[in-house]
């Protein structure tokens, strides 16, 4: 979803609504950015991560896939430029002092771009990921190619390049829940609205980024919370629903979100909805 599982885009009218932004970043690591980890496993396999990996990160948020990248031996740095609340959380996962325990000298976390990682003294990544999933938002890999272009020269060539999106809306089952969102934000629709996932969007950005494209996959990541108040809380820490609280409000979000998401509550009460997500390798020329 965003920024999250996809990007947070601002209202060109209006202003966002006012939201706790620590609390929202708490919900996205303890709930919803667990949801991709079957995502993180696949491509971390498929491309052997391990103690000789340098990984550098965009996008890494509270920076679950960066310990999982850690957890292997790897080398990580992260970048994020837009959501401070969640790079706190990341500097808690991962960094010495947080933890009280040692971690590689390596690790790095930093609020920015990547070229704010650019150090003439350090080897050259080998791996770089943009794990936030486009093809869900109109408009919602803007600004993508650029900072794959920008994170190219600090990779060494042949370096494997991985990028996500949203499968098919007829094996993803949350499509239904997130037209909500624009349905909800429909005065603020110029700032980005609902669409299907396109088969080339992947290759598109890696094109425009001046990448190879070089093999892909698809992977399960079902969606499944403990309750309806989880799976909202959840949902609205990507993000995706800000345009539509600040046409609105807090409780008509909430309303309509609670009743898109009850066709997918079980019996006991959990809410589960199956996702395939796509991933595609591209390599640094």
């Amino acid at each position: 979803m965003t920024p999250t599982l996809v990007r947070q885009h601002r209202p060109s009218a209006g202003g966002l609504p006012r939201v706790d932004r620590g609390a929202r970043a708490r919900d996205w690591s303890e709930i919803q950015e667990r949801m991709l980890v079957p995502l993180y496993e696949a491509v971390y396999e498929r491309l052997d991560v391990g103690p000789a990996t340098r990984v550098l990160g965009l996008g890494c948020g509270s920076g679950l896939a960066l310990l999982m990248a850690a957890a292997r031996g790897a080398a990580v740095t992260g970048v994020d430029e837009s959501r401070p609340e969640r790079l706190a959380l990341a500097r808690q996962r991962l960094l010495p002092e947080s933890w009280g325990t040692r971690t590689r000298a390596d690790t790095r976390l930093v609020e920015g771009t990547p070229e704010d990682v650019a150090d003439a003294d350090s080897p050259a990544y080998t791996l770089v990921t943009s794990f936030e999933p486009i093809g869900c938002l109109a408009g919602d890999s803007e600004g993508l190619g650029e900072r794959l272009a920008a994170a190219v020269p600090l990779a060494e060539r042949g370096t494997p390049v991985v990028l996500v999106g949203w499968g098919p809306p007829e094996r993803c089952a949350t499509s239904s829940v997130l037209r909500v969102a624009t349905k909800l934000a429909d005065p603020l629709r110029s700032t980005g609205s609902w669409r299907p996932a396109l088969r080339d969007d992947l290759e598109e950005v890696a094109h425009r980024a001046g990448l190879r494209p070089d093999g892909s996959g698809r992977v399960a990541c079902p969606f499944g919370y403990a309750d309806l108040d989880s799976a909202v809380r959840g949902l609205l820490s990507t993000g995706l629903f800000d345009a539509a609280i600040a046409a609105t409000d807090q409780v008509q979000v909430d309303k309509e979100l609670t009743e898109a998401l009850h066709p997918h509550q079980r019996r006991d009460g959990t809410v589960w909805m199956p996702n395939v997500f796509r991933y595609l390798i591209a390599r640094v020329p």
